[in-house]
């Protein structure tokens, strides 16, 4: 069973819509056990670092998201759920993260508008399933003030330019994760959601 997690904030109708676009079995939950068991999870995001760790932490489900990737099941993060992955956020200091992905999320600095906004490009860096029919200078839809910088290179999966490079997403075992609104991406966003369903469904 594929789980969305509920975490009390999130754009869990607009994630939920494009999942059954492609006719996916899916379930949300806030139960901690079910979101440990389940065979692939999905955390989507919109709103602020620090209040998202404070919820997950509450309900329990930081600890089960640990210890679901920790077991080798699949994860895929949305925006604030890619950035949650990470150690820390300038957006909430004093605050942890998950901690799973070494590297902090810095603000965006520069003379470009603050927050990113809107359509832009993605360039391959890692060769991966989940980009299956997919390729560089495809479009996807951004809203995030905040970018996520892994202390290992190895572990972007896409850039996408703002002024400068950033990581769009990455990728490293069984997680996976994205800056990008795949829900809000049309064609591509659907094709993306399209091959996470198929690895997670292999054995």
């Amino acid at each position: 069973m594929i789980v969305v997690v509920d975490y009390g904030m999130g754009n869990l109708k607009s994630v939920l819509n494009a999942f059954s676009r492609l006719n996916a079995d899916i379930a949300i939950s806030s139960d901690p056990e079910i979101v440990r068991d389940s065979k692939a999870i999905v955390l989507p995001g919109v709103g602020a670092f620090g209040i998202c760790m404070e919820n997950l932490k509450r309900n329990g489900l930081a600890d089960a998201i640990r210890d679901h990737i920790r077991d080798g099941k699949r994860y895929f993060g949305i925006c604030l759920g890619m950035q949650i992955l990470f150690e820390l956020s300038e957006e909430a200091p004093g605050m942890p993260g998950l901690g799973i992905i070494k590297g902090t999320v810095p603000r965006f600095t520069g003379s470009m508008k603050i927050p990113h906004m809107g359509w832009n490009s993605i360039a391959i860096t890692k060769d991966s399933p989940m980009f299956r029919g997919l390729k560089s200078g495809d479009f996807f839809y951004f809203v995030h003030s905040f970018c996520c910088a892994p202390d290992d290179a190895g572990v972007i999966a896409t850039t996408t330019d703002y002024e400068k490079p950033f990581a769009s997403s990455i990728e490293t075992g069984n997680v996976f994760a994205c800056q990008f609104h795949p829900e809000k991406s049309q064609t591509a966003g659907l094709k993306l959601l399209q091959n996470f369903l198929e690895l997670a469904a292999k054995p």
